[in-house]
């Protein structure tokens, strides 16, 4: 039988269950897929602990990455023995995932399954980030939260690819280093200096165009603070927990700024847009021009440890399970 990383209560990490689950069929419109690699994302831990509620019980993961092994009735672009990539629909902590045909995309030679299962979740969140919630434009300057992390590195790649200047904040000097590498052009410390403050200084006190936060409660209110009039702040994670309740009275002291919540969900809302923005990412990588950095690798029976690694902030760039 197969096996699944099931959560049959919610929790922190350690409720994560590696077991065998029943052999999976594809339904109509559905494609069976044998998992190569698993992407581990934020959005996980928020399931795993209930803070995004699912009913229990259910297999966690967002994306991956691997090869069709069944199709369902009525599915057509999609056959056995093709290589394909997904994000959005649960159950990629699996051997065998079943996935809507309509969300997977295929997977171009020269992109490894494991690089694939990288760039899905992450990589489409950090592109619909420059190119649809703040697109990006030469001149820009831009501020990246937890740059060194999966999503971040993306970010300032993207950015930089698009003509913008890139501010970075990280928390230690390795951190820094994988920022600067990747082609952050400032990185801020924001354990050794306060992050609003030298923004500001690097700004000439204008402030920046847009801010990419990922972070949520612990850098929202320097976040508003440092952007410059009728910037915007895309507030598109909560690593650090969520943002109480805002009056939007203050935008308007802010310099009538904008506030978003963006999700994924809603910038994948069409096959043609997921193709377009996987056909975006897959060229750029296949071209040499972004970098996949996966910082770490875990066999599936150890996704409790990915877990906890990522919610310790012991990582850089991206969680990969391995069934």
């Amino acid at each position: 039988m197969p096996k699944a990383v099931l959560v049959t209560e919610n929790g922190g990490p350690e409720v994560l269950r590696h077991t065998e689950v029943d052999e999976r069929s594809p339904g109509p419109g559905e494609v069976l897929v044998a998992v190569a690699a698993a992407g581990v994302n934020f959005i996980d831990t928020y399931q795993r602990s209930g803070l995004y509620p699912i009913p229990c019980p259910f297999v966690l993961g967002q994306e991956g990455a691997g090869t069709v092994t069944a199709v369902g009735d009525g599915v057509t672009g999609v056959a056995v023995g093709d290589r394909v990539a997904w994000a959005g629909p649960l159950g990629g902590y699996a051997e065998q995932a079943v996935v809507p045909a309509t969300a997977v995309v295929p997977v171009p030679e020269g992109v490894d399954d494991e690089t694939a299962a990288a760039a899905m979740l992450q990589g489409l969140t950090a592109h619909y980030l420059v190119t649809s919630t703040h697109p990006v434009r030469p001149g820009d300057t831009v501020l990246v939260h937890a740059a060194a992390g999966g999503v971040g590195l993306l970010l300032v790649q993207l950015a930089k690819a698009r003509g913008g200047r890139v501010i970075a904040t990280v928390s230690t000097e390795e951190k820094a280093d994988l920022a600067r590498a990747a082609g952050a052009d400032e990185v801020i410390r924001y354990t050794e200096e306060d992050f609003t403050t030298r923004t500001r200084d690097l700004t000439g006190g204008e402030g920046v165009a847009a801010v990419y936060d990922g972070v949520g409660k612990t850098t929202f209110d320097g976040s508003l603070s440092v952007l410059r009039p009728r910037g915007t702040l895309a507030l598109f994670g909560a690593s650090s927990g969520p943002v109480p309740p805002v009056d939007p009275q203050r935008l308007n002291h802010a310099g009538s700024v904008f506030l978003t919540r963006p999700t994924l969900a809603h910038h994948i809302a069409t096959p043609d847009e997921l193709r377009w923005r996987t056909g975006d990412l897959f060229t750029a990588i296949t071209a040499g021009t972004l970098d996949i950095r996966i910082g770490h690798r875990y066999p599936l029976a150890d996704a409790a440890r990915a877990h906890a690694d990522l919610e310790g902030r012991r990582t850089t760039g991206k969680l990969l399970l391995l069934p």
